[in-house]
Order: structure tokens, then C-alpha cells, then sequence
């Protein structure tokens, strides 16, 4: 089994750019699974809520790949679902037992796998949605075409309004970013960094707070507009080498990071009592999610029954 990959070194054939992109993503989704954070600052969740997800699905779909052999496909599929059901089903179990927004009444085993195969529970949702339009896209697209896409929306429509296994808007997200690979159009060049892009995003945040869902137009416009600015940033910031690092390994962070951030609530009344902000709390519970994940990852890799379940848990991911 290859070995996690915990090095600054980046792998040959990555995007610095889209792994800093994917590192801003996963942080936001760190922050604002933390209960506290999330009810103390409904309008920053959902302005984040807007482009976190849309994003990483863009860039699933931009790098979703049609030149695997069947067999392959079927494995990368197999190595993301493996630790998914694991994960999902886990949730589902510890959902029937804590007090949490997806509390669940009454647990059973049609439960479980309702909510493993079907309507995913909690923040797993999105590995499921993408293996399913992974899956879906590879089996319609193998040669591109107009008419291929056309194929995609109304299978992507059918998953979400008839089989309600699916978000629409988030599938179209994904699609969207198939058909840019598909026009041979580069990520960077069609996601144009600006500092511009600042402009209408201030407006939207002062004056059309409403605006920002990702599933009407003026939210996809806004999409684009955060990822310009977010790479309009990027030959900024310092401390590239770290950022960088944790966007190559979002999949060890978005698998176990619901672990950490429930364990969180156990020391979060101690720092609440002293900042209302929970600025404190954020900045502590960041690092606390981050290091738990990898912890995990760490000692799993050394468990020889837990190879399947790691076989995605690397860097190159």
C-alpha cells in the first residue's frame, strides 16, 4: 500500500494553484462545521455555503477523469466508497446517540444503508454526489460531444427530481467544470485572478445579501468572481508550502475531520465562557480538526485491515 504522503515536497503533475484553492475550500468547511461558529455567524456561513462546495465540485468535474479503463474507474470509485460507507454509516450510528442537528430517532440497519447508498447524513453528502457524477459522467462521455452533455443534464435533472438523490445545482457544478476540460480550455485561463472581482463581491455583501445561494445565477456569477479573487491572492501569501500541502490531502481532512469537530464541543463551553466571539475557539479547533485528521490517517496506515480503507487516504489524491 503506498504511503500517506506527509511531505512539503509537492507531487509532479499538481496545480499550486488548485491546491491552494482546495486548501481556502476545506478550511472554510472546517470553520463553519463547528456548531458555534456556524450558528454565531449565519450570514458568513452563508456567503461560505455559497462557493466552498460549487468549488470543489468544479474543480471534481474539471479533473474528473474519461481515459480510465473500465476496471480502473471502477477502483477509484471503490477506494473513495469504501471509506466513505465506512464513515457515513459511522455517522449515521453516532447520530441516533448525540444531541446533533442530524439527530436521529429511531436507528435500523434500512436506516444506515438509506443514508449510505441514497441520502447521505450530514458532511459526507458531497463524496457521494461525487461518485455519482464521476461514475455517471465516464459511462456517458467517453467520447465528447454536445449531445453527450445534453445526455448529462437530463440524467443529472433525473437523479435530483425524480430519484431525489442528488442536488441539482451541485451536479450542474460539477458538469460545469467537465465541459471546461471538454472546450480544452485551461482552469487558469478560464478562472481569470482579479482583484477586480473584490468590487462586485463587496457590493453583493452590503447591499444584496440575499444574493448569495448557490443555486440561482447571480451565485454562480459570484462563484467565479471568489475564485478570481482567491487566486488574484495567492502570489501573496506566505506560507505556501503548508497550504499547499493540506489541499493535496483534503480527502484525509473531509473524512475525518467530523470526528474532531464533534470532539470540539467537549472544551468549547470552557473557552466560550471567556470570548462570546469564538474567534479563540476557532483558531484553536482549526489546528486541533487538522492534526486529529492526519493523526488518524497516520495510525491507520499502520493497521494492515485498514489498507482498503486507506488506499484513497494518500497525497496524490
Amino acid at each position: 500500500m503506498k504511503r500517506i504522503c506527509l511531505t512539503l515536497e509537492a507531487p509532479k503533475g499538481r496545480i499550486n494553484e488548485v491546491d491552494y484553492l482546495k486548501c481556502v475550500f476545506i478550511l472554510l468547511m472546517i470553520a463553519f462545521h463547528l456548531t458555534y461558529i456556524g450558528n454565531s455567524y449565519p450570514y458568513a456561513k452563508q456567503i461560505v455555503y455559497t462557493f466552498h462546495i460549487p468549488g470543489f465540485l468544479l474543480i471534481s468535474g474539471y479533473f474528473a477523469s474519461i481515459s480510465k479503463r473500465p476496471l480502473e474507474l471502477f477502483l477509484s470509485m471503490l477506494w473513495i466508497f469504501i471509506p466513505y460507507a465506512i464513515m457515513e454509516a459511522g455517522y449515521t450510528v453516532a447520530a441516533s446517540y448525540l444531541p446533533i442537528k442530524d439527530h436521529i430517532e429511531e436507528l435500523s440497519l434500512i436506516i444506515v444503508l438509506r443514508n449510505v447508498f441514497v441520502t447521505p447524513l450530514g458532511p459526507y453528502w458531497y463524496l457521494h454526489t461525487l461518485m455519482l457524477c464521476s461514475a455517471t459522467y465516464y459511462i456517458v462521455m467517453r467520447k465528447p460531444s454536445f449531445n453527450g452533455i445534453l445526455i448529462l443534464c437530463v440524467i443529472f435533472w433525473f437523479y435530483s427530481e425524480v430519484l431525489h438523490i442528488a442536488s441539482f445545482a451541485n451536479e450542474c457544478y460539477f458538469l460545469a467544470g467537465a465541459v471546461i476540460k471538454c472546450c480544452g480550455v485551461s482552469f487558469l485561463r478560464f478562472f481569470r485572478h482579479s482583484w477586480i472581482a473584490v468590487v462586485p463581491i463587496l457590493i453583493a455583501m452590503f447591499m444584496y445579501p440575499d444574493c448569495w445561494y448557490r443555486v440561482n445565477i447571480v451565485g454562480v456569477v459570484l462563484v467565479y468572481l471568489v475564485i478570481s479573487l482567491l487566486l488574484a491572492a495567492y502570489p501573496y501569501i506566505r506560507g505556501k508550502n503548508i497550504l499547499l500541502f493540506l489541499g493535496r490531502n483534503t480527502f484525509i481532512i473531509f473524512i475525518f475531520s467530523p470526528i474532531f469537530t464533534v470532539l470540539t464541543k467537549v472544551y468549547q463551553p470552557y473557552i466560550i465562557s471567556f470570548d462570546k466571539s469564538g474567534m479563540l475557539f476557532l483558531l484553536i479547533s482549526i489546528p486541533f480538526v487538522l492534526i486529529g485528521s492526519f493523526i488518524v490517517a497516520r495510525i491507520l496506515e499502520f493497521i494492515p485491515q485498514s489498507s482498503c480503507f486507506l488506499r484513497k487516504v494518500k497525497c496524490a489524491e
